[in-house]
């Protein structure tokens, strides 16, 4: 049994922040779950996934964040309990059933989980969600530690009844990914199977439709403010004329800061855990018992700019600070040093940060840029295109995934990312405005994502680029969730369809369709060569199942390489692979054997065969 679906009420469990979401959502009857994996936001869906195969909890991973939402709202307008979750920039996919989704509401518990990535350690941006929340006029609540990340599931989901609409519950990478100590609550039971009740003047968002439920939403907004006021999950701490506000992981930092600064007595603290709509009231009545006030929220200024307009609306003059250059900055994450010195500075404290320890008498750190793993295909395809290309004037645009990573030299194999699926899309404007050759790059699983429409573009259009498809038969980056091109036989799971990638490309009317195993280094060469010197718009799939999948799936051929005594110190492999598992001893190179995978890409292009198969 897995073990979020413990039965054992008052037991307390060491639970990373995604594990307690989903053991929340669980404790409040989830019965529908749907999403597209996104770090930080991964770990629920896997979770969620995993149970689907021991309960009647309906999960898929959606082709996409868009389809995810969909899906997820139908479910709830049936009356079942579903649950989306995404990282923050697929909010930006889904916004577009959001936007409507808000006007039209939800019969049952419904709630949006959005994990937003202060910092970018796995992002592109560092978006703040909170806008949404204001932007489609929907509840948020945001959790502060992985306690309550379990505690506030449920309450969203009540709330999300009482409102007759959607909840966004953000998170951020902090608390995703921290450890924390749970108290599991009862189980409530899941009610799998609903019905849905026609109503087109409620659920066909036609203009006159529209117009009255916008006039619903705002109704329901206003309902949801009055909530915020005595929400629970707002709390107000503390005594004294010196006043804090803040959210999430800040206000773990926030109450840290108050006691190491000895302030205690003479500060209060005001937490929003139900942050949207701002309730009102309660501020209003926090700053009247202010002389000055400090924000503390990770992001944008979204609660400074609201506060300072509640105070505004009350005739209050206090100050009220947040964000500023001797503050705190809209960039990447907080710590507790830096709050510390924030909360320093805004009450005119003394504070000298701790020193920090003397290093100067060790070695320093190496570097170790991001890097694809040994035996990766990407590498291998990326080696083929770029032997295929020599002497052309050429750029690459490339997606979100792992291929991202070859975006360093020796590869240097990406001079254009912006999000999921825009390499085809901006591979058209390249190829029409510039004499260069263009060769694009999308994985198996964001071409699924939102690679098609521009494909199909290009197509219309007649475009002239090559599109390299990386097809290693997992969604890799994110942690090996399925895509509509996996094989899920391998993975012991049925009933499921398999989309094949060539198939759809032909399908859409593309000519020059070549599939080639990356490892076969001269034959893919070749391929790829022809497929560039096209006129028009070529596709190469590139086949090989990611190394990890494959050892996971116990499918990894059982051979290890070394460089021989015939090496005469070319490195060729290391200048034009940098595969990690080469390092360099006594001015010779060497294979790390416990990192090599057999790809025998190296063996390949080593000009004097000096690479060959260890011998066990």
């Amino acid at each position: 049994m897995h073990r979020l679906l413990t039965d054992e009420p008052g037991r307390k469990m060491l639970l990373l922040g995604n594990d307690a979401i989903a053991r929340g959502a669980v404790e409040a009857g989830l019965a529908f779950a749907s999403t597209y994996p996104g770090t930080p936001s991964s770990e629920i869906s896997a979770n969620l996934f995993q149970i689907s195969q021991e309960t009647d909890l309906y999960f898929e991973y959606s082709t996409n964040e868009k389809v995810a939402l969909e899906v997820a709202a139908a479910a709830a307008n049936a009356n079942v309990r579903a649950m989306c979750m995404m990282k923050h920039v697929g909010l930006n996919v889904a916004s577009d059933v959001l936007m409507t989704l808000a006007y039209i509401g939800v019969k049952a518990g419904m709630v949006i989980v959005v994990a937003d990535d202060p910092f970018m350690f796995s992002s592109q941006n560092e978006q703040d969600t909170r806008y949404y929340a204001k932007l489609s006029g929907l509840p948020m609540v945001e959790p502060s530690s992985v306690e309550e990340a379990k505690e506030m599931v449920p309450y969203a989901f009540d709330l999300s009844e009482t409102l007759g609409e959607p909840v966004i519950f953000r998170t951020t990478t902090r608390v995703n990914h921290s450890n924390g100590v749970v108290t599991l609550g009862p189980l409530k039971p899941r009610v799998p199977n609903g019905d849905f009740t026609k109503d087109p003047l409620r659920y066909v968002c036609v203009p006159a439709v529209s117009r009255k439920l916008h006039v619903r939403l705002l109704d329901r907004w206003e309902q949801a403010r009055k909530i915020a006021d005595t929400s629970a999950i707002n709390t107000i701490e503390g005594d004294g004329s010196w006043g804090i506000v803040c959210n999430g992981v800040s206000y773990n930092y926030a109450v840290d800061a108050v006691a190491a600064l000895n302030i205690k007595n003479r500060t209060r603290i005001l937490r929003l855990g139900f942050s949207h709509p701002m309730p009102g009231n309660l501020v209003k009545g926090f700053l009247k018992d202010c002389e000055r006030v400090l924000v503390v929220e990770e992001g944008e200024p979204y609660m400074e700019e609201s506060i300072k307009a509640l105070a505004q609306e009350e005739g209050l003059t206090l100050p009220i600070r947040g964000k500023g250059q001797d503050l705190f900055s809209r960039l990447y994450e907080f710590d507790p040093v830096m709050v510390r010195k924030g909360i320093a500075a805004c009450f005119d404290l003394p504070f000298a940060a701790s020193a920090p320890p003397d290093l100067s008498d060790l070695p320093e750190i190496p570097q170790r840029p991001p890097t694809l793993c040994a035996g990766c295909s990407h590498r291998a395809t990326f080696y083929a295109v770029k032997k295929a290309a020599e002497g052309l004037d050429t750029i690459y645009p490339s997606d979100i995934g792992c291929y991202t990573l070859g975006f360093l030299p020796p590869l240097s194999m990406a001079d254009f990312v912006v999000c999921m699926g825009a390499s085809v899309g901006t591979a058209c404007g390249f190829s029409k405005v510039t004499k260069k050759k263009v060769v694009a790059f999308i994985g198996d699983s964001t071409f699924f994502h939102s690679g098609i429409p521009g494909l199909i573009n290009a197509v219309f259009n007649n475009h002239d680029f090559t599109l390299v498809i990386l097809d290693n038969g997992t969604t890799a980056m994110t942690g090996h969730q399925p895509n509509p091109g996996v094989d899920m036989e391998k993975l012991n799971l049925h009933g499921y369809g398999r989309i094949s990638i060539e198939s759809v490309v032909k399908s859409l009317g593309v000519q020059h369709v070549t599939v080639i195993k990356p490892f076969k280094v001269k034959k893919s060469i070749a391929a790829v060569r022809e497929a560039i010197e096209y006129k028009g718009v070529s596709v190469i799939i590139s086949q090989e199942m990611c190394s990890l999948y494959a050892k996971g799936l116990k499918e990894l051929k059982d051979r290890v390489f070394h460089v021989s005594d015939k090496c005469v110190n070319h490195r060729n492999c290391i200048d034009d692979l940098a595969c990690p598992a080469f390092y360099i001893k006594d001015d010779r190179v060497h294979i790390d054997p416990d990192l090599c995978w057999g790809c025998a890409v190296c063996a390949q292009i080593c000009p004097e065969n000096a690479i060959l198969p260890l011998k066990k």
